[in-house]
């Protein structure tokens, strides 16, 4: 677990709420700059963690479980809709990611569509545009192993730092962390530290979508 697990986990939540971090802070009648990014290391430069106090607010302010805290810094990316008391699944489309970047599979808006697809049952995603696509290869080891499935959704908000789906308007399809993204440009880098880091103009981007869980 690392320390920016912790505060990337603390931003989901915030999001999956409607909340800023300043936001979340105040719910959990915390002072509203605890969670600002200034307070994330100390004046040093030391990294500087959230007290087991505060934390024990924001689940009680957010009705989370300390289950899906922990989910959350284990990096899944996203809270379900509901939190039923039975685990609940659904079928979803499931292709290669190999395969991701041949024709029929997506239609412009990068839904998937077509009958070439497999399924899977995997947790439910409130998006119901969601897919799963298989890993395949070592490009996004450590993070993604051969075999691993992540289910993307196209619907979910991005923010720096998540790891996203992407398909250029040339047809090729890579999973990779969003680094920066400017109103005319798109910077990603590579899970694989092996791999090289990739930026590109909007105009060549076709679609960008989230990772919001994955296999282990």
């Amino acid at each position: 677990m690392k320390h920016d697990d912790i505060w990337r986990a603390l931003d989901t939540l915030a999001a999956e709420n409607g909340l800023s971090a300043s936001g979340l802070a105040r719910r959990s009648g915390l002072d509203p700059t605890t969670f600002n990014p200034s307070k994330r290391h100390m004046p040093d430069g030391r990294a500087r963690w959230p007290s087991t106090e505060s934390l024990a607010k924001v689940l009680d302010a957010t009705g989370a479980t300390l289950d899906v805290f922990t989910a959350l810094v284990m990096g899944a990316r996203a809270i379900p809709a509901a939190a039923p008391s039975r685990p609940q699944s659904r079928r979803i489309p499931l292709l290669g990611l190999a395969q991701a970047g041949g024709d029929g599979f997506f239609d412009d808006a990068g839904y998937p569509v077509g009958g070439s697809w497999d399924e899977v049952s995997l947790p439910d995603i409130a998006d119901g545009n969601a897919y799963a696509l298989e890993i395949s290869g070592e490009s996004m080891e450590p993070v993604f192993r051969d075999g691993d499935v992540v289910i993307v959704s196209p619907n979910a908000p991005i923010r720096r730092g998540d790891r996203v789906v992407v398909r250029t308007r040339e047809g090729e399809v890579m999973a990779k962390q969003l680094a920066r993204r400017s109103a005319r440009r798109i910077e990603l880098r590579s899970l694989n530290p092996a791999h090289q880091d990739y930026n590109f103009d909007l105009s060549e981007i076709a679609w960008l979508h989230r990772i919001v869980w994955a296999s282990q």
